[in-house]
């Protein structure tokens, strides 16, 4: 039978905390969460124009693991998810080449940000909140947010934000969790974007609607051609360009024009023609926690996740792998154990040991 009375914050609506969030409602625990961002997601983040619409993270998801991929199929049928990209190139100093492989990729349709916000359905969510602070007292943890107002009692928080987030939340409470976020590597990655006002010419020999392109530049390795995803036919063309991770780190306090003028021109550079339409609309947004470098400490892989008995918690990405299915595999791991947790009967007390003919312990 489930305790009474056991509920959880989880700090991050990203994948990590929704997935988290999602096992908790199911087996009727009470749980929120909170995020800094006016809607869920993370990286997973889509940013609208007038123009059009742009994803700036994560930009599709593959699939790898039978649990996640279980998953996605529910997510396809509920109409947020889409194969996607189905025309995928390589480029390199020899040319344009169609890139081959076996894995499954999809997208949110029409952003990607549907798929967290249809995690995040019926959820008890508080967006446009910044957690600075943790507390604890007699009755539990409590969440002290920006503005300096208290949210709680909780008997467990969940943090699921990047390692150097979770570290200062948990330090003052909790020296190996600190310890363990301060181990792993968040590597920080520059995306440019651009609308423009007529369709790219294709390379000769490529699709005229090639959809994603990987690159090998010393700026630039990926380009999504946002018009043809799922459900946004009616948006004119229009770019995001992921920048190499080394390239971000050195330019990570670069204004944003200057990043997107250098993206936008690496990706110019490998364009046999060199031209590109003009440009309507451009800009660049820094993820500074981008990617981590989870095997920096050599951490094991299956260990994607930590549980506290001072009753803090960790997932996301940082504690398994860069993948969508990464975050989402720690949050949902770490849901089942709370959840198992809050499912084990308690210890009897000395008093009942006694009732039952038992010595007291």
């Amino acid at each position: 039978m489930t305790q009474p009375h056991q509920p959880t914050a989880i700090i991050g609506a990203g994948i990590a905390g929704l997935a988290c969030a999602r096992v908790l409602d199911a087996a009727g625990l009470p749980v929120t969460l909170f995020d800094k961002g006016r809607g869920p997601g993370g990286r997973m983040s889509s940013r609208r124009l007038p123009e059009a619409t742009l994803d700036l993270g994560a930009q599709f998801l593959s699939v790898r693991d039978a649990t996640f991929a279980t998953a996605v199929e529910a997510w396809r049928a509920a109409g947020c998810l889409a194969e996607w990209p189905t025309s995928l190139w390589s480029v390199d100093e020899q040319g344009w080449r169609r890139h081959r492989d076996d894995l499954t990729r999809l997208c949110g349709t029409p952003r990607m940000s549907a798929l967290p916000r249809h995690l995040a359905e019926g959820l008890d969510l508080r967006l446009a909140t910044r957690i600075a602070g943790l507390e604890r007292d007699a009755r539990g943890w409590w969440l002290v947010d920006a503005e300096d107002q208290r949210h709680g009692p909780f008997t467990r928080v969940v943090v699921s934000a990047p390692g150097p987030q979770a570290e200062a939340l948990v330090e003052p409470h909790d020296t190996a969790l600190a310890e363990a976020c301060a181990a792993v590597i968040q590597r920080p990655c520059w995306t440019a974007w651009a609308v423009f006002d007529a369709p790219l010419a294709a390379p000769p020999g490529v699709d005229d609607d090639w959809q994603a392109v990987r690159m090998n530049a010393p700026a630039l390795r990926f380009a999504v051609r946002n018009h043809l995803k799922p459900g946004r036919g009616d948006q004119p063309e229009s770019l995001t360009l992921l920048a190499n991770l080394e390239w971000s780190q050195a330019r990570l306090e670069d204004g944003p024009e200057t990043v997107a003028e250098a993206l936008l021109d690496a990706f110019r550079r490998a364009l046999p023609g060199g031209e590109l339409p003009e440009p309507v609309a451009m800009g660049a947004h820094r993820w500074r926690y981008a990617q981590p470098d989870v095997f920096a400490a050599g951490e094991a892989i299956n260990v994607d996740y930590r549980l506290s008995a001072s009753g803090l918690a960790l997932c996301g990405d940082g504690w398994r792998g860069p993948r969508i299915e990464d975050a989402w595999l720690s949050g949902h791991h770490l849901g089942e154990a709370l959840a198992a947790e809050a499912n084990r009967p308690p210890s009897p007390t000395p008093d009942a040991s006694r009732r039952k003919g038992h010595p007291a312990p």
